[in-house]
């Protein structure tokens, strides 16, 4: 009898080792996704993960071990980011053709009063003062019944999806302006500012409107003469994230001329804000 004393010792043990096991196990599925991770990979290759930190005699090949596993992560997390933006492409794409389809856009016409690309930002809408469905009247800022419908249109889609937003006004070459001390500085910021007016009046928050500006003529289409009719345009660039003001405060040395304020000459902007 006294030789079968020390049974109940080894249950316990083997009780104390399956208890701390099963304590292990519900401490690990409790931790965050990184840890989870690291646990992952030493059981798939637990004869290097606990030696790569070693340092005795036999030295182990430890920054073969680092470059795998920083490898691993760099995949991952370009595999993330690319299906993220194939996510934001897709969601971009919708928002184009359900605005498309709203204003009855045709894109076989090369007379559109209206352009829309999407672009790796966002999108980019150019609205051109075209003869036929003229936007504006005239040479001035004054909207057209046909124009505010359509900024009606688009302070919808704007809000609706919340983008941040960049209003350039820009001039063809060559216009003949009611008064001396009116140029076309002056016309493509007025454009840019009615612009920014309509969007506001109708749906958009003014805090959603990052930058206004003026471009006169300095920046024709690719393509066309400065004095073409096209030139005639206001630029919207729709962004879901807010860049133009992080920008900004970078920019050096911003001089104030009085209504306007001015980064400068050539093909600098006249800003509104």
């Amino acid at each position: 009898m006294a030789g079968h004393g020390g049974a109940w010792k080894v249950a316990f043990a083997d009780f104390m080792t399956a208890m701390m096991a099963l304590f292990l196990v519900l401490w690990i599925s409790a931790q965050d996704q990184k840890i989870l991770i690291a646990t992952s990979r030493y059981f798939r290759n637990p004869f290097t993960s606990p030696l790569s930190d070693h340092s005795g005699v036999m030295p182990f090949n430890k920054d073969s071990t680092s470059s795998q596993s920083a490898k691993e992560d760099t995949t991952a997390a370009g595999k993330s980011s690319d299906s993220s933006k194939q996510v934001q492409l897709q969601f971009l794409n919708s928002v184009a053709a359900d605005f498309s389809r709203l204003i009855n856009l045709d894109q076989q016409s090369d007379q559109n009063p209206l352009d829309l690309q999407v672009t790796s930002e966002g999108l980019r809408i150019t609205l051109f003062d075209r003869p036929t469905r003229p936007i504006f009247v005239g040479d001035t800022a004054e909207f057209t019944e046909f124009g505010e419908g359509l900024m009606q249109s688009l302070s919808w889609m704007i809000e609706r999806n919340h983008f941040k937003v960049i209003i350039d006004g820009h001039t063809r070459a060559g216009l003949q302006m009611p008064r001396a001390e009116y140029s076309a500085w002056d016309l493509s910021a007025d454009l840019a500012n009615a612009t920014r007016r309509m969007l506001v009046h109708y749906a958009v928050d003014a805090t959603q409107i990052e930058r206004v500006a003026g471009y006169a003529d300095t920046i024709p289409l690719p393509g066309e003469k400065p004095g073409s009719e096209a030139n005639h345009r206001v630029t919207l660039s729709l962004s879901m994230k807010a860049k133009a003001r992080d920008a900004q405060r970078t920019t050096p040395e911003v001089k104030s001329t009085g209504k306007f304020m001015s980064l400068g000459s050539g093909s600098n902007p006249q800003n509104l804000k």
